[in-house]
């Protein structure tokens, strides 16, 4: 069995800043006069970030403001994405099609948004029924530990059965590559976000492609050399 967790923003999907738009709106019910000032997500957890404007912004970290912000922020992210041109990455569509075919795959998600919120965005975008495990961000500020969440989901959904080949780690920041690394997996490392490719060459990923559209390479790298035919799976 190959498990393949994927990572959303950045390599599934382009919300065009739909999630940071959310994150500001929902500040404004926090702290009334918080400044329109960059937010600084990527490969960030949404834990990691909420607190880092709580601190920012003197706003106690309790459970009750935690979830007032959220429930806010998943308000906003719901009506923003319908306004935005966000868009399917290069690859992703055929990639996952691919992928379901085979029966010795499972595919989750390692991702920093709460599971509400990657429920939001995927469903938007229609992906949401390719995930059925996965780790999210609403418990871990460290992307290790949302890692590491993800192995265990992945372990529940599949059982005691047939042994693991392999882990894979697929993402678009040298974070992704990192938490790869914390949970022995294998790292595919994208440029489809915010980070050069020279940047995430640095962090010496397993494979680097330019996008999923990298089908044949992904695949070779996952199942062996000869495994990819355009016309079949294997």
């Amino acid at each position: 069995m190959h498990v393949l967790l994927f990572d959303i923003d950045g390599t599934l999907i382009d919300t065009r800043g739909s999630g940071i738009r959310a994150l500001q709106l929902a500040l404004g019910h926090v702290v009334p006069q918080a400044p329109r000032t960059p937010i600084d997500t990527c490969g960030r957890t949404d834990r990691a970030i909420v607190n880092q404007l709580f601190e920012n912004y003197g706003v106690p970290n309790s459970p009750e403001n935690w979830q007032r912000f959220m429930d806010r922020y998943l308000e906003y992210l719901a009506n923003t994405l319908p306004q935005s041109d966000g868009l399917i990455l290069p690859g992703v569509l055929t990639l996952l099609d691919r992928l379901s075919g085979r029966p010795d795959v499972a595919m989750g998600l390692l991702t920093g948004n709460t599971r509400e919120g990657a429920e939001i965005k995927l469903r938007h975008f229609g992906l949401d029924h390719w995930f059925p495990f996965g780790g999210f961000g609403e418990e871990h500020a460290n992307r290790g530990g949302v890692a590491e969440a993800a192995v265990a989901a992945a372990r529940r959904y599949l059982g005691c059965g047939r042994p693991w080949d392999s882990v894979w780690v697929i993402g678009d920041t040298p974070q992704d590559v990192a938490c790869a690394r914390q949970i022995c997996a294998h790292a595919a490392a994208v440029a489809t976000g915010r980070y050069a490719r020279a940047d995430l060459a640095a962090e010496r990923p397993d494979i680097l492609l330019d996008s999923l559209a990298e089908t044949p390479r992904l695949w070779e790298a996952v199942f062996g050399s000869g495994s990819y035919s355009p016309n079949r799976l294997r």
